[in-house]
């Protein structure tokens, strides 16, 4: 074999990151075949949300669903989804090392670069499809246990009725869930990779997202900086309509709501980047 045949089957051995729709699909395929792992991402989010279900859009009058349903679903959701992308991006993120088989892909000589890249479209296509699935059941539920009453307004405080969410709102919602499922996955896939340990990173992220961030987005007292955690940022960019009480708690600028969660994302995903690219073979 000359030197051209060998380059032209090893296209990144010079190091030019290069994310081929082949790699994408052979991290996608190395995590639809963990079935524990796809088992854990729907039982964290498809079971819970159907569990609850019965209990929550009936009430005995057959009026107990619409945006009150919805709303009370959606935040379970929201929670639900990110417990499942932290499981799916630590996955990711220390598969090849918990594997061993870090090595034997970086001595083919294809870019470490295109190898952490790969990752993120290969989790958000196994994550995807499943939060959409339990939204899906969230909205099917929400409309067709709808009743009549308006959504009024109480010493000038919304107080959600129990009509049929509208069909822009569903939109809305949808993509404000996949927001949140995609800062929570990308967060997951740059600390696991820059950790180096998925039992760890998944302690630590649990730990920040559902402990250590919500008691400091309740603390008053440390102020703007509030606006730096992406409950804040989150919730400023949720529909207004599911707003029971009408305002964010923090109030933040879109702009800035948007650059937190753009830090929250980018940020670790250089990191898992860089501890990829400088980390012994």
């Amino acid at each position: 074999m000359n030197t051209t045949t060998l380059t032209a089957e090893l296209p990144s051995a010079r190091g030019r990151p290069q994310l081929s729709p082949r790699l994408v699909s052979a991290e996608f395929l190395k995590l639809r075949k963990r079935r524990s792992l796809v088992a854990a991402a729907l039982a964290v989010t498809v079971a819970p949300i159907t569990i609850a279900l019965p209990f929550i859009v009936s009430d005995g009058d057959g009026e107990a669903g619409g945006l009150a349903t919805f709303v009370a679903l959606l935040d379970m959701l929201s929670l639900l989804s990110v417990v499942a992308a932290i499981l799916v991006g630590a996955t990711l993120g220390t598969g090849d090392l918990g594997a061993g088989v870090f090595r034997e892909l970086v001595v083919t000589g294809r870019s470490r670069l295109a190898l952490f890249a790969a990752r993120l479209p290969a989790g958000l296509g196994l994550l995807v499809p499943i939060v959409g699935a339990a939204f899906a059941i969230v909205a099917t539920a929400s409309t067709v246990h709808a009743g009549t009453q308006q959504t009024p307004v109480v010493h000038g405080n919304l107080h959600l009725g129990n009509v049929a969410p509208s069909g822009s709102l569903l939109v809305q919602s949808a993509g404000w869930l996949a927001l949140i499922t995609v800062v929570s996955f990308a967060l997951a896939l740059g600390v696991s990779s820059l950790l180096g340990s998925r039992g760890t990173s998944i302690g630590v992220l649990l730990g920040w997202w559902l402990v250590a961030m919500p008691v400091l987005f309740e603390i008053e007292g440390i102020g703007t900086a509030r606006q730096g955690l992406i409950y804040a940022a989150a919730e400023r960019l949720r529909p207004e309509a599911l707003f029971e009480g009408g305002t964010p708690s923090v109030p933040m600028s879109l702009a800035a709501a948007v650059a937190v969660l753009l830090a929250w994302t980018v940020v670790p995903l250089a990191l898992g980047a860089w501890r990829t690219c400088t980390r012994d073979a």
